[in-house]
C-alpha cells in the first residue's frame, strides 16, 4: 500500500498573510528614503519603523501558524486516521 502524497503547499491565507509581511519589510526598508525626502522627521520614523518591524514580525507568525495548521490537517487526514 503506497502513502498519499502530502500537500506541503501553504495554503492561500498563508500566502497572502506572508505576502502582506513582506510588503511591510519593504516598506520599513524604504523608510530612510522617505526621511531623505523630507516626508518623514526623525521621531515620526523611529515610529513608524518600530511598528512597521512588529507588524511584519507577526504577520510573518500568523503565516507560519496556519502553514503549519494546514499542513498538520492534511498530513493527519493522509495516514488514514482522521481527526478533521
Amino acid at each position: 500500500m503506497s502513502r498519499p502524497a502530502v500537500d506541503n503547499a501553504p495554503p492561500r491565507a498563508g500566502r497572502i498573510t506572508g505576502g502582506l509581511a513582506l510588503l511591510a519589510c519593504a516598506a520599513c526598508c524604504a523608510v530612510p528614503l522617505l526621511i531623505a525626502a523630507g516626508v518623514l522627521t526623525g521621531a515620526g520614523a523611529a515610529v513608524l519603523e518600530q511598528t512597521l518591524l512588529a507588524v511584519a514580525a507577526g504577520l510573518a507568525a500568523v503565516a507560519l501558524a496556519v502553514w503549519w495548521r494546514h499542513r498538520r490537517r492534511r498530513t493527519a487526514c493522509g495516514s488514514g486516521v482522521c481527526r478533521c
